[in-house]
């Protein structure tokens, strides 16, 4: 098996507007191995988000080559870049997307729809996954009946939903407080820990960067650094950090 969860080589997207041709990707390559931590980063333009859909299978190259767990994405048509999709890749997004009128157990469920596997477990691998999250008792609410967090959770629960290999999270804690944040990125760090899912975070913050164990960085669609994050930061200590600085400021009664 190809150690490589993504492998790219010599990738160019171009967009064509009109007269103007826009090159998002000029020629990048790189390989990510399965189980990797990855932050990408880069000005808006830089072209993190054009990888993140040709990562996601969301869009195709305009020439090079990307190969998901040894899978050419180029040659695919749309039905089967959506199966490979909906089978390899779970998506996190900033705005959460969650269905308003729909309960966070509902919500985790929305993927797999579009399955064939047996509905009569569909509630109960939803459930599974909200527990891995750490919100099993919130099942039945509403988005608008939780915090923002909570709701990035469900929505990192429904990440899971399918079993993939890889996690593409796009400014995950773009919408959330500093503690919050911790929170999520600390959910990423354990689910790479515990489970060995890929995770691959788009955040112009350098400070969330910092949770993943590589860090690309993005310039007008070439690739400007690619390094080893030495020390990560550890969410789960900081958290506990917190914990007791908080509890140390409680009056005595």
């Amino acid at each position: 098996m190809d150690s490589a969860l993504i492998r790219i080589e010599q990738l160019h997207k171009t967009y064509h507007m009109g007269d103007n041709h826009v090159h998002a990707l000029r020629g990048i390559s790189l390989d990510i191995p399965r189980g990797s931590f990855v932050s990408i980063m880069g000005a808006s333009g830089s072209g993190k988000s054009t990888l993140m859909n040709i990562i996601g299978c969301l869009d195709k190259p305009s020439s090079g080559k990307y190969y998901l767990d040894g899978v050419d994405i180029g040659s695919l048509d749309r039905d089967e870049l959506a199966e490979i999709r909906n089978r390899k890749v779970g998506f996190v997004f900033q705005q959460f997307n969650l269905l308003a009128r729909t309960s966070a157990l509902e919500n985790v469920e929305l993927p797999l729809l579009y399955s064939d596997d047996d509905k009569t477990k569909f509630k109960e691998r939803a459930m599974q996954a909200l527990t891995s999250v750490g919100l099993a008792e919130r099942s039945d609410h509403h988005p608008s009946q939780l915090s923002g967090g909570q709701q990035q959770r469900v929505a990192i629960a429904r990440s899971l939903i399918n079993d993939p290999q890889l996690i593409l999270a796009d400014e995950p804690t773009g919408a959330l407080d500093s503690k919050t944040s911790v929170e999520i990125m600390g959910i990423f760090q354990k689910l790479n820990r515990e489970k060995g899912i890929s995770i691959v975070v788009v955040t112009h913050e350098p400070d969330i960067a910092h949770y993943s164990d590589r860090i690309i960085q993005f310039k007008d669609g070439h690739i400007m650094l690619d390094e080893v994050v030495r020390n990560p930061r550890n969410a789960e200590r900081e958290l506990a950090e917190w914990q007791d600085q908080e509890e140390e400021k409680e009056p005595v009664a």
